[in-house]
């Protein structure tokens, strides 16, 4: 394949380009390509596993912010041209591109946006069966931990609420280009079918996020802002401290609060 010039990681974009081969067959493999058609990848820069999901049977779209990126893959992946993207990921409409039809999502993600793609993730997630990705090795660990861990956390209940999540493997900085400061973690998450949350979700987003900006606390001063009847913190879960409570208690103390405030 013709090499047009190498693209130049830029600072600002967060770029590192993995160049071990076998770790990028490895994330495009993690996907089960299950019950839809459609593979969204962020962020490919000069293609690294973007030609190995090409090689599946799936319909490959890529979406890079990155001009210099996207001239590159154009020239190198004719048979990908009308489906590159050149869109910022978090701005971007996508059913755009989907219309209503289910989509996985995967890619090196840049690091420093690399949790809000998940919460975009989430807010799409009835059209997003499975999800896998590169993280900062720290963030991938936050995300799939669970209760009583010191590293639960907001992204660990919200992604566990509705995904579940796994940690497949850990890659060094020495295969990137440039190589970061830290180790990355690869996961895969897979949707729960057929869950629905059994409370209103605005609240329980609220919830979590309240609970955890004050972790040392427990419940019953972390969520003073609710005004919540005395009798309802009476409650023992609002003795517990954030981390303690599993996603099922998240759930079932946000339906606590849903039924005292109504």
């Amino acid at each position: 394949m013709a090499n047009h010039n190498q693209v130049k990681a830029k600072k600002h974009l967060g770029q590192h380009f993995l160049t071990d081969e076998s770790i990028a067959q490895d994330i495009a493999d993690s996907l089960s390509l299950e019950g839809y058609k459609d593979v969204l990848e962020i962020g490919p820069g000069m293609g690294v596993l973007t030609k190995y999901l090409l090689k599946k049977e799936t319909t490959t779209h890529v979406i890079e912010i990155d001009t210099e990126s996207v001239e590159y893959l154009k020239n190198n992946y004719l048979n990908l041209a009308d489906r590159i993207y050149e869109k910022d990921f978090l701005k971007y409409d996508l059913n755009l591109i989907f219309k209503d039809k289910p989509f996985a999502i995967i890619g090196n993600f840049p690091y420093n946006i690399s949790s809000q793609i998940l919460f975009k993730t989430l807010e799409l997630r009835h059209q997003i069966p499975e999800f896998s990705g590169m993280f900062q090795k720290e963030v991938a660990k936050r995300i799939c931990s669970k209760e009583g861990s010191k590293v639960y956390g907001i992204l660990s209940v919200l992604t566990q609420a509705f995904y579940n999540a796994d940690y497949l493997f850990t890659v060094p900085p020495t295969v990137f280009n440039p190589p970061p400061k830290v180790d990355s973690g690869v996961l895969l998450l897979k949707r729960k079918e057929n869950f629905k949350l059994p409370c209103d979700e605005k609240l329980f987003f609220r919830v979590v996020k309240t609970g955890f900006q004050q972790r040392r606390k427990t419940l019953r001063n972390s969520l003073k802002t609710f005004n919540l009847s005395d009798n309802l913190k009476a409650n023992t879960i609002f003795g517990q401290r954030p981390e303690q409570l599993s996603v099922s208690k998240f759930i079932e103390l946000t339906s606590l609060i849903e039924n005292d405030i109504n």
